[in-house]
């Protein structure tokens, strides 16, 4: 139950949070590439927008991709293990495999799992903005894209013509309880041509103690990337990255207590960007191959799963401005999803769709953005996604609306899972017959942009048929019982019928400077959700997510120090496991803590941190703990 300590102390983080509001920051209406492909203001796209600039991160008491999402409004994420471990990302109630990371165009959803969503294969500090989609986007990005899309922009793609010529050096090192040893640097270089960016983080722990093993992890990514303007009009990019991540993975995916697995996936990304622009007209070429190697041990006495995917997509994409009202994008995508599998046997399937979306903006207030695409998978065969925005904004108000259906196919993990093994005694089980999920979603929502601040408001629902979740099957009703054992519990990977999602959800952004030298800052997120299965079987993950979720970041800053503090406050079902003593509460709510003070003014800074400062004991999934308060303290060079 939640204390009553906390209580009051989440009801001050939010009542600060929004009482502070009564007063812009730069980035309230910032122009974005997520929403409608081609740059516009976010008030003219009719969607819920959140972007958040990658000096922001830097400051934040975080220490890898998945965790700075984790305090973004509107954002759920599920963590499993910490900094990097291991998290599911939700969007208004869509799973983990419903929602799409895109990083400078590029999909990054993993073909064997969308559990794999959160590794992603950049260096944090090369970041240079993220910006958070809320709600169906299927019409432009195709599958996956149900509850919203995370795109991650990068320093060098995001270079621009007229940029001025920089050179940024940065290097941290974090130490802490329980072997807590963290490292990062990043080297940034541009001229008038050529940007260039090398960077790479570690981070390692022996772990807090669980109930077989410590949760320990060692994950390391190492990230290049260039862009050189070729001519006034053509600018191409490169990246190559390699990221490797080793954790402690006890019952992140079962809750049996002979669970003591460990995992350890390698990712080799790359991708290529070659953009053309010339007064109206505009090209973008995106080519990318990803290859990710998962090693899984379920415990010492038992066979690893390998599972080797690959991943090849093209993206080729032409926009034209009739003029400066009107736009139109026309685009062609093309993947490749490949597995090879001791465990889930070796497949590949291709999918390639196009689309087209217009921008116009009438009597200067009202922007329509309609978008269609037709998506065809070489096992689920064509389909035709529509989607319509609206907004109207008169002076600091604005209405939007946006209606529009979404598809998801199957991964391999829910398709063949423990299909490939000789005998299988318990477990999930995957069902090569899924069908592909479709739903239809549509919000209407509300923003005020003020001098200092921004309040946005949305209501939505979502309709699904054929939703695909995991749902406990009795042996006698299994469709494919060749390597099963009639004495076995199963769950399989099943077609719900129908169920529908509904939710409110608020944000609120502010900023203000004071006498050019004090700096606050914050945001805030409450979401309510209610999902209701009309037709079907009870399923796991689509039943875990929050009910209520309250999250935010809360920032000061001077010439001298600054301090972050991110909270959150989870309402949601409750869970228990008592073989392992797994539980997952009603509620609870957690704030980390970090102060950063300048040794040498905007040069050399030291810091202290406190993650998880009341000690807290919680699980978002049953069974895998995470861990209670962590104190650690670094240095940070930047040149």
């Amino acid at each position: 139950m939640f204390s009553k300590l906390t209580l009051p102390l989440a009801a001050g983080i939010l009542c600060s949070l929004t009482l502070a509001a009564q007063e812009k920051i730069s980035e309230l209406d910032a122009v974005t590439v997520t929403a409608t492909v081609n740059p516009v203001v976010s008030s003219k796209t009719g969607r819920n927008l959140y972007v958040i600039k990658g000096e922001e991160i830097a400051r934040l008491p975080v220490h890898s991709v998945d965790e700075v999402l984790r305090y973004l409004p509107g954002i759920e994420v599920q963590s499993k293990g910490p900094m990097g471990a291991g998290s599911d990302i939700v969007i208004r109630g869509a799973t983990f495999q419903q929602v799409l990371v895109i990083v400078d165009g590029a999909r990054v959803n993993d073909p064997n799992t969308g559990h794999f969503s959160s590794y992603i294969p950049v260096n944090p500090a090369e970041i240079d903005h993220i910006e958070v989609l809320k709600g169906a986007s299927s019409a432009i990005y195709g599958s996956d894209a149900v509850g919203g899309v995370i795109h991650i922009i990068t320093k060098t793609f995001a270079r621009t013509s007229g940029s001025t010529p920089s050179k940024k050096i940065t290097a941290g090192v974090t130490g802490g309880a329980y072997g807590l040893f963290n490292a990062n640097a990043n080297a940034y270089y541009s001229t008038d041509k050529l940007a260039v960016n090398i960077g790479g983080q570690t981070n390692n722990a022996d772990g807090q103690p669980q109930r077989g093993i410590d949760g320990y992890f060692h994950l390391h990514t190492l990230s290049g990337s260039a862009s050189y303007r070729l001519s006034d009009n053509w600018k191409l990019s490169y990246r190559l990255s390699y990221d490797s991540r080793k954790f402690a993975a006890q019952n992140f995916y079962t809750t049996l207590v002979s669970d003591t697995a460990s995992e350890k996936l390698s990712t080799w990304w790359q991708q290529a960007n070659l953009q053309y622009r010339k007064n109206k007209d505009a090209f973008n070429l995106i080519v990318g191959y990803k290859s990710m190697d998962d090693h899984y041990v379920f415990n010492p006495r038992s066979i690893a799963n390998d599972n080797r995917s690959k991943l090849f997509q093209s993206l080729a994409m032409y926009e034209h401005a009739f003029s400066d009202r009107i736009s139109l994008i026309a685009g062609g995508q093309f993947q490749q999803k490949n597995i090879a599998s001791n465990d889930r046997g070796n497949h590949t399937v291709n999918q390639a769709a196009g689309f087209v979306s217009m921008t116009a903006s009438l009597w200067e207030a009202l922007t329509l953005s309609p978008a269609v695409r037709l998506d065809w998978d070489e096992r689920s065969g064509a389909e035709l996604v529509p989607q319509l925005n609206a907004s109207y904004r008169t002076g600091k108000f604005q209405i939007r609306g946006s209606a529009g259906k979404t598809i998801r196919n199957a991964d391999f993990t829910e398709r063949y899972n423990n299909n490939n093994k000789a005998l299988v005694t318990g477990g999930k089980i995957g069902n090569p017959d899924l069908k592909a999920e479709r739903s239809f979603s549509y919000e209407a929502g509300a923003d005020y942009f003020g001098k200092h601040f921004r309040v946005s408001s949305t209501v939505f629902q979502r309709k699904y048929s054929d939703l695909i979740d995991w749902t406990t099957t009795p042996y006698a009703n299994m469709p494919y019982k060749g390597n099963l054992s009639p004495t076995g519990s199963y769950s399989l990977a099943t077609n719900i019928s129908r169920m529908l999602t509904s939710g409110v959800e608020t944000d609120v952004q502010w900023t203000k400077t004071y006498h050019e030298k004090h700096v606050f800052s914050a945001t805030a997120g409450a979401i309510w959700l209610y999902s209701d299965i009309q037709e079907g079987q009870s399923s796991f993950y689509i039943s875990s997510h929050a009910r209520f979720l309250l999250n935010g970041m809360l920032q000061y800053r001077n010439q001298l120090f600054g301090i972050s503090v991110n909270g959150l406050y989870k309402v949601r079902d409750p869970q228990s496991a008592a073989n392992i003593k797994g539980v997952v509460t009603k509620e609870y709510f957690i704030a980390n803590v970090k102060a950063d003070v300048f040794v040498i003014k905007n040069v050399l800074s030291i810091s202290a941190e406190a993650d998880n400062i009341f000690n807290k004991t919680y699980a978002d999934l049953t069974g895998a703990q995470m861990p209670g308060r962590w104190l650690m303290g670094g240095v940070r060079l930047m040149l």
